[in-house]
């Protein structure tokens, strides 16, 4: 069957092609995006900060009161063999847990059986190496975010619905991609991934409304390394707007320079001194012990199937 990308996924609880991976079109998680999942990397054969992101995936599931039915280490075990068993060397590889389906098709989602499943695909990119020098081009969106209030964005959900007509905007401009404001004015995020902006040799990155991501935590920590002055907070559309360098993060491509905002260059319209710095941080960062994980290490509680 064409239309799939190489890689194993785990359903059911065995081990299965990509292809053959498939859920219910009762299920929750597809009729109502009542699921939360995580998306861990692998490079160059180590997976990238696993523990953060298995951290984030046990608290989102507690968050939304869904059953993950295996211990952490089963998860780390499950997530290494469908990278194995794709035979990847650099791989995108993420975790799921959904709703589920009621046996009865009962409304109360206490009813329903929570359902797990894994796969690993390759590593896909939002900005891909050879891109980096150009960036990205980023639209503000009218669009707003959803409200935390609403939906807590910490909890790594499906409801993108307001990112995606938010693209349709930045396609109209132009644009590759788009960022959200919230209802007061402040950069929130774009479609997978957060946003920083460095002024007079500054950087600040939105503190709310925003998923905290790993990548995020990441370049934190690395500009803190750096001696680089840096604030989580409220950061204004002016702000960006006025911003010397615009980076994002995400784990689907890491550190990624943006040349453009709203048709207009930022900076000299390249990528700037602190951006350059922490994109070669962010990837030397990727051997580091206390951070990666050889993909053979999680394999002591290999699952069976």
């Amino acid at each position: 069957m064409t239309g799939y990308p190489p890689g194993c996924a785990f359903f059911d609880g065995r081990f299965c092609a990509i292809e053959d991976a498939r859920i219910s079109v009762l299920d929750w998680g597809f009729l109502r995006s009542d699921a939360t999942y995580d998306v861990v990397h692998v490079w160059k054969g180590r997976f990238f900060r696993l523990d953060r992101h298995l951290d984030r995936f046990f608290a989102s599931a507690e968050t939304l009161k869904l059953a993950i039915p295996h211990s952490r280490d089963a998860v780390a075990a499950i997530l290494a063999e469908c990278v194995r068993r794709s035979g990847l060397e650099d791989a995108y590889v993420e975790m799921v847990i959904t709703r589920g389906v009621s046996p009865t098709f009962s409304r109360d989602p206490r009813d329903a059986v929570n359902r797990f499943f894994a796969f690993a695909i390759p590593f896909g990119w939002i900005l891909r190496p050879q891109e980096r020098e150009a960036g990205l081009a980023v639209a503000v969106a009218r669009t707003q975010r959803i409200g935390a209030a609403s939906v807590d964005p910490t909890v790594k959900n499906y409801h993108w619905l307001d990112l995606v007509m938010g693209l349709y905007e930045a396609y109209d401009k132009g644009a590759g991609t788009v960022v959200l404001p919230d209802d007061a004015g402040n950069v929130t995020e774009g479609p997978g991934f957060n946003i920083f902006a460095v002024r007079d040799g500054r950087v600040a990155t939105p503190a709310a409304g925003v998923l905290h991501g790993i990548t995020r935590l990441s370049a934190l920590e690395l500009l803190a390394e750096a001696g680089i002055a840096t604030e989580t907070r409220a950061v204004p559309l002016d702000e960006l707007r006025a911003a010397d360098e615009i980076f994002a993060t995400s784990t689907a491509g890491g550190i990624m320079p943006v040349t453009s905002l709203d048709g207009s260059p930022v900076g000299d319209g390249r990528p700037g001194p602190v951006t350059r710095d922490l994109i070669a941080a962010y990837w030397v960062a990727h051997a580091r012990p206390d951070w990666s994980t050889a993909v053979a290490d999680p394999a002591a509680t290999e699952p069976t199937g």
